[in-house]
């Protein structure tokens, strides 16, 4: 028997004692959490309130589940995200009825942009108690419906709870992956009578039609001017060297969607360019292009509507052809593609980052911590308008893997950078956040803290929504006078990060140089735990 085994029969054996010791049945959340566990789902971040109390209670009788409080719920909705992206398994959330999930709609949204697979309870009054229309009573499904818009359940029968929670994993776990929202009545948790399920069947994905990948052939040896547009699955070391090889093979170009989930990068790792997020830009990066190709990615638009601008960024004259959908093994699609047409695998340089000196900008910052990243590292990546100097600096630097915001909603990259260093225990996470953002969801310092998280969080102090300033003038509002500056304005007074992130129990120094900056993060790296870098940039 496996170590793993071994562990699950213990839990088993010792939540029946508990049970019995009890003289009581097996109540509902523990047999939820016993079926979750039972599923892989072994970790639940979580802010409670009193209709969950019962599922708290039962976190005893199974030891196997994890629990990890959160301050908000937008920090537990982003953690669970985080996890589920490093860990390849769902999370699952535990939300105070519609408030506590409103409160963290704006990471499950992200969630659901990225394809996460995430198991969300949300507890709710007792069956027999919404007639009264309490004070937190809401409309659950409704607001749920947004991110989990395939499926929301909610179990009206205790006995019914641990077979809907089975089918609530196998929904998140199906490809592409999605977030489902599991409705917990109290009195359905706390009544006995509970059965475990065991785990349903996982689907695979698909393998790519054949005539699909036939065209694509066809498109890439016609001689017009091709464009591989990469997504999801495929910014991995496997699919990224068979792009490189089809490019070698074909001369088609490749790029990478503005915001994928999680990539692989780094020194040895084919690089790849990715769309840019202004519209200008990513209309020059595809103009010429005749065929866009799309591998688990979506037709490029533009994140917003511009006066006079198109949304959709597909040039005129240019066909588009899905070789795979989130639903299909673009992995293997790729594979197919490159054995058919591609050339030798490409040789990868590495670029040693050199340590930066002098003045703290957005470039010089970007060279201090790509001039230090630790190999393997995972990097959270809310930098906004620094993104483009990050991105670049440390594209030849020590191997390591990116997560992104996917679905615009900001306040993402602490929670992610959470739930990747929970996922992850072994490896160093290091979270690059823009000041504005920081401040959506800052409680997560505080579960860095207490769970001793190994994230060391790099602020880009430049007292701004900067990203905010570009897009005044860019959708033709203007330059804006005093009183629209003063709303994008992040002074009078001024974020002080260091006291904010000493307050929550995380050791903290702010930096002024480039120098600065360079034994700040080497001195985070090289101690365990979490750590904070306030960059107040020039």
């Amino acid at each position: 028997m496996r170590a793993s085994e071994r562990q699950r029969a213990n839990g088993q054996q010792l939540c029946r004692l508990q049970v019995a010791w009890s003289g009581s049945a097996m109540n509902g959340a523990q047999a939820m959490i016993r079926t979750l566990v039972d599923a892989g789902v072994t970790t639940c971040f979580t802010n409670p309130g009193t209709s969950e109390m019962h599922f708290v209670a039962a976190l005893d009788t199974v030891p196997e589940m994890r629990g990890v409080l959160g301050l908000f719920e937008g920090v537990a909705t982003g953690a669970a995200d985080g996890y589920a992206r490093m860990a390849g398994v769902p999370a699952c959330t535990l939300l105070h009825l519609g408030p506590g999930l409103g409160n963290g709609l704006a990471n499950l949204h992200n969630a659901r942009k990225a394809a996460t697979p995430m198991v969300n309870i949300v507890g709710d009054h007792a069956t027999y108690h919404l007639k009264y229309d309490a004070p937190l009573a809401s409309d659950i499904e409704t607001a749920a419906r947004n991110v989990s818009p395939q499926w929301v359940q909610r179990p009206e029968r205790t006995a019914d709870l641990g077979r809907v929670t089975a089918e609530a994993v196998a929904v998140a776990m199906q490809p592409p992956g999605q977030v489902a929202t599991l409705i917990l009545p109290a009195d359905v948790s706390w009544n006995d009578g509970g059965e475990v399920a065991a785990p349903l069947p996982r689907v695979s994905r698909s393998p790519v039609d054949p005539d699909a990948l036939d065209e694509v052939v066809k498109v890439l040896r016609s001689g017009e001017p091709v464009a591989l547009l990469l997504g999801m699955t495929t910014m991995r070391r496997q699919p990224l060297f068979a792009a490189a090889r089809i490019v070698a093979g074909t001369g088609a170009r490749l790029f990478a969607e503005t915001f994928v989930p999680r990539a692989e990068r780094g020194a040895g790792i084919p690089r790849i360019e990715k769309l840019q997020y202004f519209s200008e830009m990513a209309e020059q990066q595809l103009a010429g292009v005749r065929h866009l190709v799309l591998v688990d990615a979506v037709s490029p638009v533009t994140f917003f509507a511009y006066p006079g601008k198109p949304s959709d960024l597909v040039p005129d004259g240019c066909q588009v052809h899905v070789l795979a959908t989130g639903r299909d093994d673009a992995v293997g699609a790729l594979a197919q593609l490159a054995d058919e047409v591609g050339g030798d695998a490409p040789v990868v340089d590495a670029t040693a980052p050199q340590r930066p000196s002098g003045a703290l900008s957005g470039a010089s910052l970007a060279a201090a911590v790509a001039a230090t990243l630790p190999e393997g590292a995972i990097v959270c990546d809310e930098s906004n308008t620094n993104s483009v100097h990050m991105s670049a600096a440390t594209a030849g630097c020590a191997p390591h893997e990116w997560l992104q915001l996917t679905g615009g909603a900001i306040g993402v990259g602490l929670p992610l950078a959470t739930g990747a260093a929970v996922a992850c225990p072994d490896r160093k996470v290091v979270a690059l956040e823009a000041d504005g953002s920081a401040m959506y969801t800052i409680q997560a310092l505080w579960t860095h803290a207490r769970e001793q998280l190994d994230v060391t969080t790099v602020i880009m102090n430049n007292r701004s929504y900067a990203i905010l300033n570009i897009e005044l003038a860019r959708t033709g509002a203007g330059a804006g006078g005093p009183k629209a500056k003063d709303l994008l304005d992040l002074s009078r007074p001024d974020l002080d990060f260091v006291r904010l992130a000493e307050g929550m129990g995380v050791p903290a120094v702010a930096v002024h140089s480039a120098d600065e900056a360079v034994v700040a993060l080497e001195r985070a790296h090289a101690e365990p735990g979490p750590h904070l870098i306030d960059a107040i940039l020039a």
